[in-house]
């Protein structure tokens, strides 16, 4: 019961963190000048996949490098199926060609790279670089949308020291949050005897991408689709290339509990998103229930592994 106590306390925290860390973000980016779109893919990303970069640090550097995996391959399936399938049918999601053409192939291209660094069960150093480096490029093109479109730019109008104390705060949050859900997750996964690749593709994943939804969700609904797809987006990248990269770079990474089954559906969640924003490039909301029914089936199939 303590374990389970301590997990609420850690998603509180967490989401307290994220949702504060972003809060303060976006207003420093809007006063530097930066298009919804790349606020959507930098700024807000970073601050909702941070909570994914603090646990799956902590899970490796705890030795439980599975939950690290798991996590990542369990939030970017969730971004891209239920996150996206809730915005969309909360209302249609109209995406830029842009986004089609570039930001979405991006993501598809970190999830292809994934899978194939993971092909021996293992990321060790040199691919932690190698994802590092993918990132870094993802950066350099990101920041050249932000100079290219700057005549998007929205004004901000909030002290800089209240938005700073936002981010500093929401680290904070971040931090304890993270460590108190990695160890009361790792307690209760081994009481139940249930492998920490499955609680980190459900529980640690469902825990860590609740900022996701509900950025995504509110801005859909404020009629936002760039930032709100940005988000999605952006995060899927920010996991894959920077929390992966970074995670395997300081401790390498054994992968025992994370399927080739995982590993697919997680590419064929941006797969359908990216398919279902060619057409016409919106996200209708049937195409959106679509997402959260397969979503809701490859939940069912991993609860059938307990």
């Amino acid at each position: 019961m303590i374990d389970v106590l301590l997990i609420v306390v850690g998603v509180a925290l967490v989401l307290f963190g994220a949702d504060k860390l972003t809060e303060g973000a976006s207003a420093l980016a809007r006063r530097m000048n930066v298009p919804e779109i790349v606020i959507g893919l930098t700024i807000v990303a970073a601050g909702t996949s941070a909570p994914e970069l603090f646990v799956s640090i902590v899970s490796a550097l705890k030795g439980t490098p599975d939950m690290a995996v798991g996590n990542v391959v369990g939030s970017n399936t969730m971004n891209a199926m239920l996150i996206v399938g809730c915005a969309a049918m909360v209302a249609p999601m109209a995406i830029s060609p842009s986004t089609v053409k570039k930001d979405i192939p991006f993501s598809v291209l970190a999830s292809v790279a994934l899978i194939v660094l993971a092909l021996d069960s293992f990321l060790g150093r040199t691919d932690g670089i190698i994802l590092l480096a993918g990132f870094a490029a993802f950066m350099v093109y990101t920041l050249m949308q932000a100079k290219a479109g700057s005549s998007e730019a929205v004004k901000e109008a909030s002290p800089v020291w209240k938005n700073l104390l936002f981010v500093v705060f929401g680290l904070a949050g971040l931090v304890v949050g993270s460590n108190l859900f990695v160890d009361s997750a790792s307690s209760v996964a081994l009481s139940l005897g249930i492998s920490e690749g499955v609680v980190g593709l459900t529980i640690v994943a469902g825990g860590t991408s609740l900022p996701e939804l509900a950025t995504s969700v509110v801005a859909a609904r404020k009629g936002q689709s760039a930032i709100a797809i940005g988000n999605v987006i952006g995060s899927n990248v920010f996991n894959i290339l920077l929390i992966l990269g970074l995670t395997a770079t300081i401790s390498p990474l054994e992968i025992e509990g994370i399927t080739t089954i995982d590993m697919a559906v997680m590419l064929l969640s941006v797969a359908l998103v990216w398919l279902f924003s060619r057409t016409r490039y919106t996200v209708e909301r049937w195409e959106g229930a679509v997402l959260v029914a397969g979503y809701m089936l490859y939940l069912g199939w991993l609860l059938t592994l307990l």
